[in-house]
């Protein structure tokens, strides 16, 4: 298993894979519980009656009834191209809005330990270190 690299914050993780990811009920949770309605407004559920919402008015006795969670769709729905939370600051390093409740996809998404070789070439983490 290729070592742990560090983050150099570029952001190209986020704009090929922080959106159109599937997520569990375990990060709905806190964002729930903490009434994080800025977050679950980007959320898409599906039911198990095939009805579709956005999470921004789940309770945690709604989660047995969903089937499917969807990152990132806009208040209405529609599914983004892009993570909402994706932030590009003026020194060109990218931040994460919700950094310390971001979804476990997001935690655990490690470049340097993905098979996709075109990601892996592309991240500057990785590059110096390619095999």
């Amino acid at each position: 298993m290729p070592e742990k690299q560090d983050c150099l914050q570029c952001g190209k993780c986020c704009e090929k894979w922080g959106w159109d990811q599937k997520g569990i009920p375990e990060d709905l949770v806190p964002w729930i519980d903490a009434g994080r309605t800025d977050i679950l407004r980007h959320v898409g559920i599906t039911f198990t009656d095939g009805r579709r919402s956005t999470a921004e008015n789940l309770a945690a006795a709604d989660l047995p009834r969903v089937t499917r969670i969807d990152y990132w769709v806009s208040p209405t729905g529609t599914k983004l191209t892009h993570c909402p939370f994706f932030f590009r600051a003026g020194d060109g390093k990218v931040y994460c809005r919700i950094h310390m409740t971001k979804p476990a996809v997001c935690i655990g998404f490690t470049p340097w330990n993905e098979g996709i070789r075109d990601y892996a070439l592309s991240c500057p983490a990785c590059r110096d270190n390619a095999p």
